[in-house]
């Protein structure tokens, strides 16, 4: 009794208004799961929600859950907000009225809700973030999420599913003390922490113990080899020096050969003064042959012109010669053709008077026009009958070319729809039937020894006119229908049944039933009235068989079609008897219990169709078939009726011609005749014209004296170049007399150069022998100095001189010979030093640099060690004494309520050492007196058991928890009392709850 009332005193936290801060004062919500419009104002202590089945009892929960930011998923129910506003409406609301600290103090959270997954937030009537909302909610430490605060519905059996360390984690949450879960999480850390640094610290001390092992062991190789070491350096140091003594030895041949250059240079300069003082009399003799060559050359051109006017002058008078000539050669012509005119036209007279006897003696021709006229009237007959003919054959052909083209596109749109039959073979094989095109093709190949027909694919043999339908249908057949193949013949099942199976096809036999009798279907007023506007099985054409199938085996006569009416109303759907509906935006199923006539719905979103994609009409096939078949036969028969009118038309054309022949001739002849007189004529008038211009030719004597006088004239020209000729012949020999003077002054000039010149020779070989001595002697010099410079390089490379550095040269030989044999000493002493490991002294060096940092490392693993068990036992003394505590008065209020009910049930902390993570709390239960304690699980205690363990054990919670309130959806699973179902909420103190 004592400790009742230490439970009762925590009532004096309560206010006036015996409410305390956070405890739900009111609920409203609004379109809400099953309510359109509810309010609900929860007592101050003990609530309790009793109703049937679907009353609408765990949509209170859900609303309380959702009004204070908790997430859809943790009601097991839907996974999106949308799914909880009431069917038919666009949105909701749900406002939760919040005790503040005060009892004039209220704060309402409100969440605006709707179908397209939106929320919006208020708090006291103002729109503010989530995060706000939540910053409220957490301060009454409020947790929906937590199982021991807030245990919806379908959430129950997930709390009998809690292990020991999950419900220790949810009872920490759940006291009210923010330190217990952030210490308890600090701990696991730590704890982790610890394993990880004792290992490291134990790896790194094994490993350290090993390198200082494996170094003692090899620290006698290790002097021989830093003795060999020395050595090498000694002989390294020697090679340093090699390269200077090479360097002085080469720097002793530059000089010598700059010296040499010098002499050579001096000779050069001798030899090339003497050959200026030569040269300058050979320059002068030259420029004053210059001159007179110059000369000789004005007079030889003076020379070459007078030769070019007397060739000129000659020229000319030779063409006046050939002129005169001519006049005289046309005189002797004159005389000639004066002779044979008068013969010509005395031949010309003879040769008229012939013509115009032959054409007086040439009789007159009359054509036969009687004749041409008849067989003009014949060929007009047979070209109107040719053009009719052709007319005839136009239009045959037009009509051909039309039915072409009708049967070009008959089989065009049959290839369009095979096409289709590829899509929805794909579309098939995207949902899972990866062999269907293999099938299809052996149906194909194979009907031929088949006795029926076969159907198949189902869905190629649909055809839904409505693609709104099409989602329908697809969703309500099974999906192994859509492809099966139908035969109706038992053998051919068995056949195809054998060839696909492994192509893993169904193959479904149709036997008709010749004695079902169908009803047909007619949508009633109310249907109407309430938006059905047909049903499922006869939205989609297809052949007989086909159709039946299907609508044995989905039941497609037992589904409806509605309108969005029909959506807003699908309440009212259910008492027409209909137990199936689809409507555009959702499908409809009602079911009725199989232990009483209750009735339970359920609702799918109607999803878009993937295999109608590209439906095939069958009908359309079949007609398409036909009108080709017609077709063809009609071409063909076109075809032959004009091949027939080709051959009349083509003897028509025949007899046309042979009378166009016959015409042509006697047309032909009488041209002839007209032609042979025109030429006559014309013979006579030519002969005629020739004659009078025979006698009109110019008089001899005038002529001959005209060509006479033309010679005297050229005869005058003729002597006047001759007098020009004379006097460019005079001038000629002047010129060649002064050219003759001038060239032999050039030919002594020429003899006293080529005097000088001689001797100039001599002294130009000496110079370009002293030039060549030169240039070798540069050259020998600039190579030693690219050698000297290499080797002042090369020496750099190998090593600068520094003041110790010289300083240990003074000690080594000073010529290269026995500087080499120094080292190739030392080398081999170095050499003689023998030893297995080569890289013992690397080896040794790196173990070593790994021993100084491992051991850093181990020294500071080990101070964070220390620290890390500090911490934890820092951390331990404050959290392990709060939580036993806290156990020990879960467990003593636990037991006590098992006691009253004449069981026995504790509660006690499994402890684990240092492994935090595995800490949890241990609900052990006996039912029975024969019975021992066991730990609360399925194995061992019934539904009941389990739910009776669970309530208690939530009311032991209630002394410790610092929580507003707690609730409890239909804990009485297995816990029934009569018919009745309950819902607990907002359990505020055990006593109200025993």
């Amino acid at each position: 009794m004592e400790e009742r009332s230490a439970k009762r005193r925590k009532a004096n936290e309560r206010g006036e208004d015996d409410y305390l801060p956070g405890n739900i004062i009111e609920i409203e919500i609004h379109n809400f799961m099953t309510y359109n419009h509810l309010k609900c104002k929860p007592g101050s202590r003990l609530n309790l929600v009793i109703g049937p089945n679907g009353s609408g009892k765990s949509s209170l929960v859900c609303a309380i859950a959702l009004g204070l930011v908790g997430e859809p998923q943790l009601l097991g129910r839907a996974s999106s907000i949308g799914a909880y506003v009431k069917r038919g409406e666009e949105n909701g609301y749900i406002k939760i009225y919040l005790r503040g600290y005060s009892p004039s103090e209220q704060i309402s959270i409100t969440r605006k809700i709707d179908i397209h997954n939106r929320s919006e937030w208020m708090i006291n009537g103002k729109v503010l973030p989530k995060r706000d909302v939540l910053e409220v909610i957490q301060r009454f430490n409020i947790q929906v999420g937590n199982l021991t605060q807030f245990l919806p519905q379908d959430r129950v059996c997930e709390f009998a599913k809690l292990t020991p360390i999950q419900l220790l984690e949810e009872t920490e949450k759940a006291v009210g003390n923010p330190e217990l879960p952030v210490q308890h999480r600090a701990l696991i850390d730590k704890s982790r922490d610890l394993k990880r640094l004792e290992l490291t610290v134990k790896q790194m001390g094994d490993t350290l113990n090993q390198l200082k092992a494996l170094n003692a062991e090899q620290e006698k190789d290790v002097k021989r080899v830093r003795q060999r070491e020395q050595l090498l350096a000694k002989v390294e140091s020697m090679k340093k020096k090699l390269p200077w003594l090479k360097y002085d030895v080469k720097k002793l041949k530059y000089k010598e050969a700059k010296e040499l250059e010098k002499d050579a240079k001096k000779k050069l300069d001798e030899s090339a003064k003497l050959l200026n003082v030569l040269t300058k009399p050979v320059e002068e003799q030259k420029q004053l042959k210059a001159k007179q060559d110059s000369s000789c050359k004005k007079v030889q051109k003076i020379v070459d012109e007078n030769a070019k006017k007397r060739a000129q002058i000659l020229e000319k008078e030779n063409y006046l010669g050939v002129q005169v000539r001519a006049k005289l050669n046309e005189v002797e012509e004159l005389n000639k053709r004066e002779e044979s005119r008068q013969e010509r036209i005395a031949k010309a007279k003879e040769d008229l008077a012939a013509a115009e006897l032959e054409l007086s003696n040439l009789s007159t021709f009359k054509p036969p026009r009687e004749e041409i006229e008849r067989l003009g009237d014949q060929i007009v007959e047979l070209e109107v009958a040719a053009k009719e003919q052709r007319t005839h054959r136009k239009d045959l052909e037009n009509h051909l070319s039309q039915k072409k083209g009708t049967l070009r596109q008959c089989m065009d749109r049959l290839k369009e729809m095979e096409n289709a039959n590829v899509k929805l073979l794909q579309a098939l094989q995207r949902t899972g039937a990866d062999k269907i095109f293999e099938a299809y093709e052996w149906l194909q190949s194979h009907r031929h020894e088949l006795k029926k027909d076969v159907f198949g694919p189902v869905l190629l043999e649909v055809n839904v006119p409505n693609r709104g339908h099409a989602a329908y249908l697809e969703g309500h057949v099974a999906h192994y229908i859509w492809k099966s193949f139908i035969t109706l013949d038992p053998a051919d099942r068995d056949l195809l049944v054998n060839n696909l199976k492994a192509f893993e096809i169904p193959v479904l036999n149709y036997v008709g039933n010749i004695n079902s009798a169908k009803v047909p279907f007619q949508v009633s007023d109310e249907m109407r009235d309430l938006g059905i506007t047909s049903r499922l099985d006869q939205v989609f054409e297809a052949p007989e068989a086909v159709k039946e199938v299907l609508i044995s085996q989905s039941k497609l006569d037992h589904s409806f079609i509605g309108s969005a009416e029909a959506d807003k109303r699908a309440d009212e759907v259910a008492r027409l008897g209909i137990l199936d509906l689809w409507t555009p935006e959702n499908h409809y199923r009602w079911s009725k219990s199989r232990y009483g006539n209750h009735v339970s719905a359920s609702v799918e979103v109607v999803h878009p169709s993937r295999l109608f994609c590209s439906s095939l009409d069958s009908k359309e096939v079949d007609n398409l078939k036909s009108r080709k078949r017609d077709l063809e036969q009609t071409i063909l028969g076109l075809e032959e009726n004009l091949k027939t009118l080709l051959s009349e038309q083509r003897q028509l054309e025949d007899e046309e011609a042979k009378l166009h022949k016959q015409r042509e001739e006697i047309v032909n002849i009488a041209k002839l005749e007209r032609k042979k007189r025109q030429d006559m004529e014309n013979r006579i008038d030519q002969r005629r014209r020739k004659l009078k211009s025979m006698e009109e030719e110019d008089d001899l004597e005038i002529s001959t004296r005209r060509l006479i006088d033309q010679a005297a004239n050229l005869n005058a020209q003729r002597v006047k170049k001759a007098i020009e000729l004379k006097n460019l012949l005079i001038e000629a020999i002047a010129l060649k007399w002064s050219y003759a003077e001038k060239h032999f002054s050039a030919i002594e000039l020429d003899m006293k150069i080529r005097e000088l010149e001689a001797g100039l020779k001599e002294q130009e070989k000496a110079a370009l022998q002293a030039s060549q001595q030169y240039e070798c002697s540069k050259e020998n010099a600039e190579k030693c100095r690219h050698e000297l410079q290499a080797a002042k390089e090369h020496a750099d490379s190998v090593a600068r001189i520094t003041p110790e550095l010289a300083g240990a040269f003074l000690e080594m030989p000073t010529t290269v010979e026995e500087l080499e044999a120094s080292i190739q000493d030392s080398i081999s002493e170095a050499n003689s030093i023998l030893f297995l490991n080569h890289n013992v002294l690397e080896e040794y060096e790196n173990r070593q640099f790994q021993i100084n940092q491992i051991s850093e490392k181990h020294e500071a693993d080990s101070k964070e060690l220390d620290n890390c068990l500090s911490e934890i036992e820092s951390l331990k003394e404050k959290w392990l004494p709060t939580l036993k505590d806290l156990v020990a008065r879960i467990g003593a209020t636990f037991s006590r309520n098992f006691q009253e009910m004449a069981v026995a049930g504790e509660v006690t902390l499994d402890e684990q050492g240092t492994d935090f993570d595995k800490y949890g709390i241990l609900i052990k239960v006996k039912f029975r007196q024969t019975g021992q304690l066991q730990v609360l699980s399925a194995h061992h205690q019934s539904g009941g058991e389990r739910s009776v363990s669970t309530i208690l054990y939530l009311v032991s919670l209630q002394d410790i928890t610092n929580c507003p309130f707690r609730v409890v959806d239909e804990i009485n699973q297995a816990w029934s009392c009569g018919d009745c179902w309950g819902t607990v909420m907002g359990l505020r103190s055990e006593e109200e709850a025993m």
